[in-house]
């Protein structure tokens, strides 16, 4: 980092001179006019790191955000990676969401392919990223990039790389991208046509609809209500078609999140996991009358993501999201009753009643590192979810979560239970009922100096807890060192015994740094026994005040 400010605003200028980006050069040229070297310091503080999520970062002009200087890098050592592997003349596909500067990193990127030899197709228009996931091994290329920030706030975008098999990089593919990126010149030197690069029209996405029908079972029923949003996103058009195809009733659209709008103008952060950004689908569900909605549904932005909520009569939504880990559940009980076969598979943070699920069926089970790019590669996969509200439901057809193809197999589940008289939390009761209440929660801590989450990591390694809310801690794994089954991550996880005091059987607790956001994260599960439907409601009661007690216990050994 440069802390000469005579250097820094040399360096500020150099980058300027070749920043192809009229709104980003004119960012970068008032800071150095004004010479704000506290702002250049931050820009040009490093650059960008490449990893296993691609690129994600503020919107800006500089090294260190996101910027066309940047992704034409990014995409010139992608280029240069694949000619290294002897795939110097074949097809990238690259899909791009309706963020700011999407379109633009999108075009940029199919120009570096072509000029590099490569031959680009770019989606016809912004939509979902599990349709470029499906469109890359659908249309036998080597490579997929999809332009996305996912759920980050408005001011951020990134950049998803996936390769022919289409699942996303992983080590080593991260590395050896990041060395091509670090050997790129200047910007002068990577060629970039005008033209040359298809875009593809709707056969590609009339192909991926196609396959959304294969998730569900001919002549199941399809009379489920639904409310959904897209949360301002580019999911609309196609689950709306999905539906129709599969033969459900149009979706009731949460009119105010209707249209993609990279603002985001209704919600403090697009994510339908935190707190409001729910609040105008559970408004429009209400305004349908009581009892007329069975379920609301909400993609998050680049709709691979979906979440579910569920009728709550007496509390003040009228609604209560599902936990991931929940849907999850419902989703493999689902499945299982479908007599599905080959392995279910979740992450080492997500609740652990899918192996009993699979156990109960006869099904393999395996467990991986955070992220469908580790998800995508179990052998023998038939079903994946992960508690970020991320579901892999028909992995032959996109192997990467899927918000629309999930949004589909959740509400066929809704539809049966309907016909029954029964519904989701129904399920979710019998679940309890013959595994044990699975309760999970989330500490979860945003932060603007990312020091703090090394130094809570490097606290918590200094002095493990013994215990947390009374509970003994059984085992502790420091996964930097990985396991016999999981490659090193920065992560700790404990096992914790039960207590006849608390009700517990067991619980377990897992943290992380978030790879996609500047937060701390800490995954909690308790499971308590059940030993009729007249006791839920007690041990719901139990596993809810042994979580607080483990977050307040977690929070303070952290120091956060």
């Amino acid at each position: 980092m440069a802390t000469d400010p005579a250097e820094l605003i040399n360096r500020a200028q150099t980058w300027l001179a070749e920043d192809p980006d009229p709104e980003t050069r004119d960012e970068l040229a008032k800071l150095i006019e004004a010479e704000d070297t506290d702002e250049l310091a931050t820009r040009f503080a490093g650059t960008l790191q490449f990893g296993t999520a691609g690129l994600r970062g503020e919107l800006g002009a500089g090294p260190m955000r996101m910027n066309r200087s940047v992704v034409i890098r990014a995409a010139a050592g992608l280029a240069g990676y694949l000619k290294a592997q002897g795939d110097g003349s074949g097809l990238v596909v690259i899909g791009y969401d309706a963020r700011h500067k999407s379109a633009d990193f999108a075009r940029d990127t199919a120009a570096v392919m072509v000029g590099a030899g490569l031959r680009a197709a770019v989606l016809p228009r912004p939509l979902p990223t599990p349709v470029l996931a499906f469109a890359i091994r659908h249309l036998g290329a080597v490579a997929g990039v999809e332009v996305t920030a996912s759920h980050n706030p408005p001011r951020d975008n990134g950049y998803k790389v996936y390769l022919g098999d289409g699942s996303q990089i992983v080590p080593p593919a991260d590395d050896e991208i990041a060395d091509q990126i670090s050997a790129v010149g200047p910007l002068a030197g990577v060629p970039r046509p005008e033209a040359g690069w298809e875009t593809l029209d709707e056969a590609v996405l009339n192909a991926y609809l196609a396959r959304t029908d294969a998730v569900l079972t001919p002549g199941s029923p399809r009379d489920t209500k639904v409310v959904y949003t897209p949360l301002h996103g580019v999911g609309r058009d196609t689950l709306v078609a999905a539906f129709a195809r599969a033969g459900f009733p149009a979706p009731v659209i949460v009119a105010e999140q209707a249209e993609p709008d990279p603002d985001f103008p209704t919600v403090a952060f697009p994510n339908p996991e935190e707190p409001g950004a729910m609040d105008l689908a559970f408004a429009t569900a209400r305004a349908q009358g009581a009892g007329e909605v069975d379920i609301v549904i909400a993609n998050d932005p680049d709709a691979d993501r979906c979440a579910v909520a569920v009728p709550a009569p007496g509390t003040p939504d009228g609604w209560r999201m599902l936990r991931g880990d929940e849907v999850g559940a419902l989703l493999a009980a689902h499945l299982v009753s479908k007599q599905a076969n080959g392995t279910f598979a979740t992450t080492i943070v997500s609740s652990q009643l899918l192996s009993r699920i699979a156990a109960a069926a006869s099904l393999p089970y395996e467990e991986t590192l955070t992220g469908f790019k580790w998800l995508a590669r179990v052998d023998g996969l038939r079903y994946a979810f992960e508690e970020a509200l991320g579901y892999c439901v028909d992995p032959e057809g996109v192997r990467d979560k899927d918000g629309v193809t999930a949004a589909l197999l959740i509400t066929e589940l809704a539809a049966e239970l309907k016909r029954s008289g029964r519904t989701l939390s129904d399920l979710l009761d019998d679940l309890a009922l013959e595994f044990g209440l699975h309760a999970t929660d989330q500490l979860s801590v945003r932060v603007e100096d990312l020091s703090l989450i090394a130094d809570a990591m490097r606290r918590l390694r200094a002095q493990p807890p013994t215990a947390l809310a009374g509970l003994s801690v059984t085992r502790a794994d420091d996964l930097t060192q990985g396991t016999e089954t999981l490659p090193p991550t920065d992560g700790l996880r404990y096992y914790l015994s039960g207590s006849p005091e608390s009700g517990v059987e067991a619980a377990r607790v897992v943290v992380r740094p978030s790879g996609t956001e500047p937060k701390l994260k800490c995954y909690l599960e308790v499971v308590v026994p059940v030993t009729s439907a007249e006791t839920l409601p007690k041990a719901r009661t139990k596993a809810a005040a042994a979580l607080a007690s483990i977050k307040r216990d977690l929070a303070g050994a952290a120091g956060i």
